[in-house]
């Protein structure tokens, strides 16, 4: 264990982690296996698996039938190229499975390799598209605040959280981004749009992008009128509406992607995570037939875009088997019922514990907001960090969770793999009781001393 920690430290620079820490303390755990929603380290320590590992393992861990399916495939054709019109079976019926699951007439998918690949390739083809219609000038993507769209170079720039443009001082021009529905309610949220459209000019505006319910922004859930009013926005603008479906898709929020809880169609939809549920990297983009219709009429010579792993045939026999195992099992419908139940845990530790504000689920993402005083929604000061104090509570209780501190917020955020059951939310329940109430007793310590 020990040599491991060393050659951690030595040779892998981890994403989205503190490098201080991981020289200081090592790696927090270093996991062997995983069986279900639960993980267990090299130390024999078994962990409930609260957040998916990133929002994405939703058929749970160590399903054979993928290891099967990725075994197959590999002995058959592991990889083929898809670039210059050549193709292969598994992404033509993987193409044909997703626009058959996807809303209204999204009918057609470029493949990718993740997320932030997908929303890059977002971009990129809205911005061909309006070429192609001979309005080049209809480049610049409106975003909102809070939300989060990857880490390649525009998606970065999309994303909301300013966080993640100071790490390398990086944006692309021609991001735009508005107030978010979350805090502001929907009204406020569509005039900063129509502000941001008129400002900009609406001949130069490409699209509008949002996440149905942000995730690393907090998990932070709309308004049920929200994305009707935003369809109708950029349909009486003429604008393209992008649904980033990578953390809600494939029955995260009780349906199989998240817009179809306000009974809305986007022009395009990006997806990735819990398409092959973490087992292989994948993702893709969806168009409407619209959009599809432009791209076969008026293209001319070659699409420059694509990358190498662009319908990897491994990754989509991986992908429709995992499909398969999703609407097999029912766990679309499972996502919904066990929401449900930790909704109402939320709910009660919300009545027993001082320090719980907001509750909120939608299917199996869910957030619990920490505050000073539930009353008046008061947080914690500025230099007091209560979320990330709990989720080392939880650790220690054998649970893996993710905090959210951005703009003084302090919220946990829930995303267990959508195969958990009724028993096994309780004892999620249970634990997290236990770790809220032992940081708020540490709270009230520090207050009285």
């Amino acid at each position: 264990m020990k040599q491991l920690i060393d050659l951690d430290k030595k040779h892998f620079i981890h994403p989205t982690s503190s490098i201080k820490q991981q020289q200081e303390q090592g790696a927090k755990s270093i996991i062997k296996e995983g069986d279900g929603i639960y993980l267990k380290d090299f130390n024999g320590k078994t962990f409930i698996d609260a957040m998916s590992s990133l929002w994405n393992v939703n058929i749970g861990h160590g399903r054979k039938e993928l290891a099967e399916a990725a075994k197959q495939q590999m002995e058959t054709l592991a990889f083929s190229s898809a670039f210059s019109t050549f193709s292969h079976e598994p992404a033509i019926q993987l193409a044909e499975k997703i626009a058959a699951i996807s809303p209204g007439n999204l009918n057609a998918v470029f493949f990718t390799s993740g997320g932030s690949e997908s929303n890059d390739s977002a971009f990129k083809l809205v911005r061909h598209f309006w070429k192609l219609k001979g309005e080049p000038q209809r480049n610049k993507i409106i975003a909102l605040k809070k939300g989060y769209h990857g880490v390649a170079s525009a998606s970065t720039s999309a994303t909301g959280i300013p966080e993640f443009w100071e790490m390398a001082d990086l944006t692309v021009p021609g991001f735009i981004h508005a107030e978010s529905p979350y805090e502001q309610g929907t009204e406020k949220s569509i005039r900063s749009i129509r502000e941001k459209i008129e400002s900009e000019g609406r001949e130069n505006i490409a699209a509008f992008i949002a996440e149905p319910v942000q995730g690393a922004g907090g998990v932070l859930i709309p308004p049920d009128d929200y994305f009707k009013e935003v369809r109708q926005l950029c349909d009486e603008y003429g604008i393209l509406f992008i649904a980033d479906e990578v953390i809600t898709g494939f029955g995260r929020t009780g349906k199989m992607f998240g817009l179809e809880h306000c009974g809305v169609v986007p022009d395009m939809m990006t997806f990735a995570k819990g398409v092959t549920s973490g087992y292989i990297p994948f993702g893709g983009v969806v168009v409407s037939d619209p959009i599809h219709n432009v791209l076969k009429e008026k293209s001319t010579g070659t699409l420059f875009h694509g990358f190498t792993y662009s319908g990897h045939p491994t990754a989509a026999a991986v992908a429709l088997k995992n499909i398969e195992i999703i609407e097999q099992e029912g766990l679309v419908a499972n996502s919904q019922a066990m929401g449900d139940e930790l909704l109402k845990g939320f709910k009660q530790m919300k009545q027993q514990l001082d320090i719980v504000g907001d509750v909120r689920t939608t299917g199996l993402l869910g957030a619990m907001e920490l505050v000073e005083d539930p009353e008046t929604n008061k947080r914690f000061s500025a230099d007091l960090k209560v979320a990330p104090e709990v989720i080392e509570a939880l650790h220690e209780r054998g649970v893996i969770c993710r905090a959210v501190t951005y703009e003084g917020t302090d919220i946990i955020c829930f995303a267990p793999p959508l195969i958990i059951n009724k028993t096994q939310i309780q004892t999620l329940l249970e634990k997290l009781h236990d770790a809220v109430l032992a940081v708020q007793k540490q709270l009230g310590d520090r207050v009285s001393q």
